[in-house]
């Protein structure tokens, strides 16, 4: 299955990939409305910067994820490989927010806290490679399938 990787040797920190994340999922077509005063949107991936090191972080789509295993409210489930939320289903309890052992299920702010969001792979939003991938300006996230280790 493809999936997204880093190369942290590459990444810059210009934070982009978290933009055109938030853009891709704002349900917005123009880039300025999405991102004017009031609206929420939110990136589901997030750079994470220190000593000379930056990293992009992001759901991994585990083969064995806590979250699903812990969500009480059998809001997530597994698609063709992606881990998907149903926000229907979804309670608020955050129990799959603290399950995940990478920090990438995040309170939904376009939902006023009520549900939680992740990368989903620009799936809902996206036929080809997910935004943040495509929009990398040092190709330090790539969209690939790798063998497994």
């Amino acid at each position: 299955m493809k999936r997204v990787y880093v190369n942290e040797d590459w990444c810059l920190g210009c934070h982009l990939c978290e933009f055109y994340c938030a853009f891709a999922n704002s349900g917005e077509t123009d880039m300025s409305k999405a991102f004017k005063l009031g609206r929420n949107a939110a990136p589901r991936i997030r750079i994470e910067e220190g000593d000379g090191i930056n990293f992009a972080v992001s759901c991994r789509h585990c083969q064995d994820p806590a979250c699903v295993k812990g969500c009480i409210a059998g809001a997530l489930s597994i698609n063709n490989g992606v881990i998907e939320i149903n926000k229907d289903k979804c309670v608020g309890c955050y129990t799959c927010v603290l399950s995940c052992p990478y920090g990438c299920i995040v309170i939904d702010p376009q939902n006023d806290g009520m549900t939680v969001t992740k990368c989903e792979l620009c799936t809902r939003n996206n036929a080809g490679e997910p935004a943040c991938a495509a929009n990398c300006p040092n190709r330090a996230i790539v969209y690939e399938e790798r063998g497994e280790a």
